[in-house]
């Protein structure tokens, strides 16, 4: 089967996750795939990493550099807790850069910790309620490890974008008041690659938000979101998403990291 976009398929919904999460994690999401086929679904980068629930297992979606395409079976849920900026390797206690595309089990980066953790969640399921019982077990552990505040001011840094004209890394150094060495060396451990990775995927993901919900030719959106110009965005469009940006807007596509 040809692969197709994750939220063209199967019932995706998305919600605040509870207060005692919400210093970690940004949201909750969960993707329900159908029951009678399941082809290969293409993720776009979206700058976050998450954690996961699939089938009684907890693991990590690390952070992409471009389309990763993965098997999701038909039936399955998968339960998602969308890590803050900059949350993610203090709490997991792995750099960033080690994680790029890659979805290993926690169990596989944590032992029996993990295996401690999934025993908790299945035995605090009531009425096989398995999104509370993971939140419940969640916040038992959401202290173990605080946001880097210094990567979490530059992702907002990134999204409002330097001044124009201005080039974006020394900019960036310069606000956070850190050499350009550093500042490149605590994005890779934060986010597994450098700013301008991570600027080219929010600017994409704009586009997405943007596509959504307006009707504008596609050129007109690719200078709103800051591409220079149409033929930039499907060039990014390919590399990050593996299909057109006419091929999302005629799917609807609809995020689901």
């Amino acid at each position: 089967m040809q692969p197709v976009p994750a939220g063209t398929i199967g019932n995706f919904r998305e919600r605040p996750v509870s207060p005692g999460l919400r210093e970690i994690f940004t949201a909750l999401w969960i993707h329900k795939m159908p029951q009678d086929r399941a082809p290969p679904i293409i993720v776009a980068p979206d700058g976050a990493i998450d954690l996961q629930w699939i089938d009684g297992v907890l693991r990590v979606a690390g952070p992409d550099k471009e389309a990763n395409t993965e098997i999701v079976p038909a039936g399955a849920t998968v339960i998602g807790f969308r890590f803050r900026p900059a949350a993610a390797a203090a709490w997991l206690r792995i750099p960033a850069n080690e994680l790029v595309g890659q979805r290993p089990a926690l169990e596989d980066l944590w032992g029996s910790k993990a295996t401690r953790l999934a025993n908790q969640i299945w035995k605090s399921q009531k009425d096989g309620n398995a999104v509370a019982a993971i939140e419940a077990v969640l916040a038992e552990n959401a202290a173990d490890g605080p946001t880097d505040a210094a990567m979490s001011a530059a992702y907002a840094l990134i999204e409002a974008g330097p001044p124009p004209g201005v080039p974006l890394v020394p900019w960036l150094a310069r606000s956070l008041a850190m050499s350009e060495r550093t500042l490149r060396r605590r994005f890779d451990e934060s986010y597994g690659y450098g700013p301008k990775t991570l600027e080219r995927i929010l600017r994409y993901q704009r586009f997405l938000r943007l596509s959504r919900t307006s009707q504008s030719p596609t050129a007109v959106m690719a200078a709103e979101v800051g591409y220079s110009d149409q033929a930039h965005l499907v060039r990014e469009s390919r590399r990050l998403a593996g299909i057109t940006p006419k091929g999302y807007r005629r799917t609807k596509f609809r995020e689901t990291r």
